[in-house]
Formats: structure tokens, sequence, C-alpha cells
């Protein structure tokens, strides 16, 4: 029996836009509604209303397109991959799937102990496999900086998961620290240079 060649990426691309561009939309499907006012709303009662989902739209939508990115230079680094490494990239795709789901939950219960660490722990598990991923992607070649930036993230989220279980309303400061992963990947490049 002929042994398969590797998968060429092109067509995981293809999927992973739509799958980018689907959750990104829905991210906003649980902002809440004009029926949301019994009255004509005043300006303090829209701030009531949409401050906690649309800080967590931000969140979500600004992690997503960072991912995004992120998996589109991966792909370019390595455009082919064994089964296995198209299955975890399947698995990562369910990760981001998954996104508007917890954001939803986040952007109604953001200051509930349960639903911080729960949105954290679902940040933590997209970025490891994104970092598994890009260290399979640079297998065999020495990039640090591509390296730290993928690694940074998960070391941000799995410590802003910490700080949820304690302070929830702290987390989504800690979360946000995730965003300065092109600016330490560019630190270490640095180093290394």
């Amino acid at each position: 029996m002929p042994q398969i060649g590797p998968f060429e990426m092109r067509r995981l691309e293809m999927l992973s836009n739509t799958i980018f561009g689907v959750a990104m939309t829905l991210l906003a499907y649980d902002l809440p509604k004009a029926s949301s006012f019994k009255e004509a709303p005043t300006w303090m009662g829209l701030i009531h209303v949409y401050a906690q989902p649309i800080i967590a739209l931000t969140i979500s939508f600004i992690v997503a397109g960072l991912f995004w990115f992120s998996h589109h230079r991966r792909l370019s680094v390595a455009p082919e991959g064994s089964r296995g490494v198209v299955f975890l990239n399947l698995f990562f795709l369910l990760s981001i799937i998954l996104l508007p789901v917890t954001n939803g939950l986040y952007g109604n219960y953001r200051l509930e102990g349960v639903i911080a660490v729960l949105y954290g722990l679902h940040l933590t598990l997209i970025a490891a496999l994104n970092a598994l991923l890009w260290v399979l992607a640079l297998r065999g070649q020495s990039n640090p900086q591509l390296l730290v930036t993928a690694l940074f993230p998960l070391c941000v989220f799995v410590l802003g998961t910490g700080v949820a279980l304690v302070a929830p309303n702290v987390a989504q400061l800690t979360w946000c620290l995730a965003f300065l992963a092109p600016f330490a990947g560019w630190v270490a490049a640095r180093r290394v240079g």
C-alpha cells in the first residue's frame, strides 16, 4: 500500500479562515438587544447593560485576531504537516469555535469567579494548542522570536487564570498582557542577535 505524503496546509488555511470569521462574528451575538430596556435608555443605563459584554467581546475579538494571525504565520512556516499535526490543528480550530460560548458567559458573569476561571482556562487551552503547534512547526529550526511570541500568551493566560481564582475583576487586565507577545518575541530576538 503506497504511503500518503504530508498534508498540504493551504487546505487547512481556507477552513481556518472560515472558522475564525464565523467565530469572531458570533462574539457579538450575545450583546444585549434593544429589548433589554423597558424605557428609553440613559447613558448610565447603556453603560450598565453594555459595559461587561463589550469588555468580553473586545478581549475575545483581539485574542481571536492574534491567534488567527499566529495561525497563518505558522502555516507559512510549515506549509506541510503530518496527519497528527492536521488533527491537532483541527482541535485548535475547535477551541476557536467554542470562544463565542465562553465569551457569552464571561460577558454576562465576568465578575463571577467560576466563570472567569472557565474563560481563563479556555484562553489557556487555545494558547497551549497554538504553542504546541508552533513547537512542532519549528522543529529543527532556531527561531527564538517566533517561539517566544507563541509561548508568551500561554504564560500570561496561565497567570491570568490563577488571578481569576482570587480576583476575577483583575484577571481581564492580566489577560490583556498577552497582547505584548510580539514585543516579547522582538526582545528575545534582540537578546540572541
